[in-house]
């Protein structure tokens, strides 16, 4: 009986063409899960969405939009291209250059605020008979609007106010406040006064409220006086804070007036209490000249930034003591 021949390869070569079943899912590429830093990033971003847009649309799109209205001579419907001349005309107009200079009057009102509101703070702080009470009082002004302000001051010193009733029962005769341009800038400044010493007051107290203690019983041990504490050790610790005021009240010199001059002299006598932040008002709207109004607003924010730009570097508010 014979027996088959097996060639000595042919175990191997079976073994080659025989492979081992792969495993399942081996071949497949496998899919990286999004990490949860990935997924919180996502969450993150679906949640801020809807203000971004927000933002976007009643911020950033209207200030795009001023910047083109500003090259072209507009009254809302038709637009005409004009560049730069929009920007050169307010530059030579003489109303706007007298308008800039009666800004700057309405700048004796940031002293006046900053020193009212040290005074105010200081004597909060040192905790007076009612502090407390005073305390809620003082910032009432800041509670109300610019229009409810004005028409309270220019009921005031109006013609038929008690002001002028007051000057009648001592023998004087009545004076016209807002007739006469210096009288009607004095007014408005003190209302700026009134409505906004304690606001910056309650900023100048969390100031000192920060100051360590004790600083000032080391200074009392030492023999300094109420006045050397106030000069030598509050006041350079609240320095930045001052500083802060400082720009707020300047900045709200020259773009926030709009409501004390529309309710209590519309600008008037002339423009002798035109504001920067009025007169845009008067170009764009009441004038139909979008393109200048827009024109003058974009100078008036770059005025803005620079005069903040020059006090930070002249209160040095981020740099550390």
């Amino acid at each position: 009986m014979s027996v088959p021949m097996v060639s000595a390869g042919a175990p191997e070569v079976e073994r080659d063409q025989v492979s081992p079943s792969p495993k399942p899912g081996a071949g497949a590429v496998r899919r990286k899960r999004p990490s949860w830093g990935r997924k919180q990033r996502l969450i993150g971003l679906a949640a801020v969405a809807p203000a971004l847009i927000i933002v976007l649309g009643v911020m950033v799109y209207p200030v795009v939009f001023d910047l083109y209205i500003s090259l072209n001579k507009s009254n809302g419907v038709s637009y005409v291209w004009r560049g730069l001349g929009n920007y050169l005309d307010l530059v030579a107009d003489p109303i706007v250059q007298g308008v800039f200079l009666t800004n700057l009057k309405f700048l004796i009102s940031v002293p006046l605020v900053v020193f009212a509101a040290i005074l105010v703070s200081v004597l909060l702080f040192e905790r007076v008979r009612g502090w407390k009470f005073f305390r809620v009082v003082f910032f009432i002004p800041s509670v109300l609007s610019a229009a409810v302000i004005g028409i309270m001051f220019k009921s005031t010193f109006g013609y038929n106010g008690p002001v002028n009733a007051l000057i009648t029962a001592v023998g004087g005769h009545p004076i016209n406040f807002f007739s006469n341009a210096n009288l009607a800038i004095s007014v408005i400044v003190l209302a700026l006064v009134w409505s906004g010493f304690g606001y910056q007051a309650l900023i100048v107290l969390s100031g000192l409220t920060a100051i360590d203690p004790a600083v000032f019983e080391a200074a009392a041990v030492d023999g300094a006086g109420w006045w050397k504490r106030l000069w030598h050790i509050t006041l350079p610790n609240i320095r930045r804070v001052l500083g802060f005021v400082f720009i707020i009240n300047i900045l709200y010199t020259f773009s926030a007036l709009f409501g004390f001059i529309f309710v209590m002299t519309a600008g008037g006598p002339g423009y002798d209490t035109t504001t920067l932040d009025y007169l845009i008002y008067l170009k764009a709207f009441s004038g139909s000249d979008l393109g200048s109004g827009a024109a003058l607003a974009v100078l008036v924010f770059l005025l803005i930034g620079l005069l903040t730009i020059l006090q930070v570097k002249v209160f040095k508010v981020s740099e550390e003591d």
